[in-house]
């Protein structure tokens, strides 16, 4: 893939998933108490993914999403659906700043690869796209976790040992990561995805100041952890048809309206936004836990960025003054024609959502939309 001028192609986009609707939450617990099966769960999502893309057109979206309707995390459910990895529990979740999530994780059973006729996510993507042809005037947009994303996975805890037995050369872990994702990018291309999103939370905690002065921390920065990220990212979207867009969102955690880290971009800045070759980044600063715009000067080429300054955590509404200012403030970093706004993250991460009401999740979308229209459109 060589990095293009991508301004006309950003549109309205929202970061990804949404707000799980009352009938689908239900369905999910019905499911799994036994009181339905797997085909009755998959009509209930159709119907309230379908709903969902109509909404996402009359909110004015040029792209849209399944909202992660069919996911309960937004990054291990992809995992799962490799050939080499299973679902398994760690035995404790995350410590975000308002309370822990759940121990699910992914460990390695076997050398890691991607089967577009076993992975569930192609299916998924089928139907989405079946939804916006059927509609018209939106076109899908594919989100999932990045490479980087599936190394912490992968190497957290426990799960650390699975893949030094499977993969003793570390060389050969990274060529098949890169590869398993290369392939499944390919197989969304090809059911007719032209942008894909990778979720990176791994970048995030290098931001962080009290994380970096842990344990692990130190033993990440020894490793030259970056530069992993770099080779596992970079690796996976090399080579890739000139038409797909590739954009990352780079995410401090976010899990039922808290978050995990905090930190500006300033000690990643060189190597995530010099060096990665994506085409666009979904960048945090909805709050000052996210630091100054100055490192964005560091973004390379003509790539582009847009600022995720619209919390998805609150349902109050930003000023709308405020946010036309602070996208001024940006543009002294990086010109206005490489900017565009969004939410800074999306709704619910995770099938437990964020503390927001649908209504207020629309009121934010229609503040971006505004905004753009106006300083950016």
């Amino acid at each position: 893939m060589t990095t293009t001028n991508t301004t006309t192609k950003i549109g309205f986009q929202h970061v990804g998933s949404f707000l799980r609707p009352e009938a689908l939450k239900q369905a999910r617990a019905d499911f799994e108490n036994g009181k339905i099966n797997h085909e009755e769960l998959r009509e209930v999502e159709n119907n309230e993914i379908e709903k969902l893309i109509n909404q996402q057109k009359d909110a004015g979206l040029d792209y849209a999403t399944d909202g992660e309707f069919r996911r309960s995390y937004w990054h291990l459910d992809f995992f799962w659906g490799f050939e080499g990895i299973k679902h398994t529990h760690i035995g404790e979740g995350y410590d975000f700043s308002n309370g822990r999530s759940r121990d699910d994780t992914a460990v390695l059973t076997d050398k890691i690869s991607f089967n577009a006729d076993t992975h569930p996510f192609i299916q998924d993507f089928k139907f989405t796209k079946s939804i916006t042809d059927k509609i018209g005037g939106i076109l899908p947009k594919q989100t999932i976790p990045a490479p980087a994303q599936l190394y912490r996975e992968l190497t957290r805890g426990k799960n650390l040992d699975a893949l030094n037995r499977i993969y003793p050369d570390k060389q050969e872990f990274y060529n098949d990561v890169e590869k398993a994702y290369h392939d499944a990018i390919l197989a969304f291309y090809h059911e007719g995805t032209r942008v894909i999103q990778l979720d990176d939370c791994s970048w995030g905690r290098l931001l962080d100041k009290k994380f970096l002065a842990s344990d692990e921390g130190k033993k990440l920065v020894a490793e030259n952890v970056q530069d992993i990220y770099l080779e596992l990212n970079n690796g996976a979207i090399a080579d890739l048809p000139d038409d797909l867009t590739i954009n990352t969102h780079i995410c401090r955690g976010n899990f039922h309206s808290s978050f995990l880290f905090s930190g500006g971009y300033d000690n990643v800045a060189d190597n995530l936004f010099g060096q990665e070759n994506v085409d666009t980044y979904f960048l945090e600063y909805d709050s000052k836990r996210a630091g100054s715009f100055a490192p964005l000067a560091k973004v390379s080429g003509d790539k582009k960025v847009v600022l995720g300054l619209i919390t998805s955590k609150d349902g109050k509404l930003e000023d709308r003054q405020d946010i036309i200012d602070r996208i001024h403030e940006a543009s002294q970093y990086l010109p206005l024609d490489r900017l565009w706004l969004s939410t800074q993250c999306g709704f619910a991460s995770t099938e437990e959502g964020n503390i927001i009401t649908p209504e207020q999740q629309w009121e934010k979308l229609a503040l971006v939309k505004s905004i753009i229209d106006e300083v950016l459109g």
